[in-house]
């Protein structure tokens, strides 16, 4: 004897508070990230080490927004944000600092 059982699959409307949301993010992201193209294409060579500031900043500022939104710790205790990107922030220093001075060392040996 068989005997047929059907499932019931209940449909959810889209919660469109969150669609907006990533919307957003999508739009915020890749906001910064035209700038940066922006920025890439219109800043003369002349000027390398502002460019180069900009561009560290505005990775830090991306970052920041990243961990906030899809690690959702912009919803968690202000201190656990701030431990995980004053350490980023100090290591894209440290980062730069070895650069710039790989650099100097570098033209100055030539």
């Amino acid at each position: 004897m068989h005997t047929e059982e059907t499932s019931h699959v209940q449909v959810v409307p889209a919660d469109k508070a969150k669609i907006k949301k990533i919307w957003m993010t999508a739009g915020i992201l890749g906001l910064i990230t035209a700038l940066e193209f922006l920025i890439a294409f219109t800043v003369p060579h002349e000027m390398e080490m502002t460019r180069v500031s900009i561009f560290i900043a505005m990775t830090i500022v991306k970052a920041a927004y990243i961990v906030g939104e899809f690690m959702h710790l912009k919803y968690e205790v202000k201190v656990l944000f701030w431990s995980i990107l004053i350490p980023m922030i100090f290591v894209v220093w440290m980062l730069t600092a070895f650069m710039y001075e790989g650099g100097a060392i570098f033209d100055a040996r030539y």
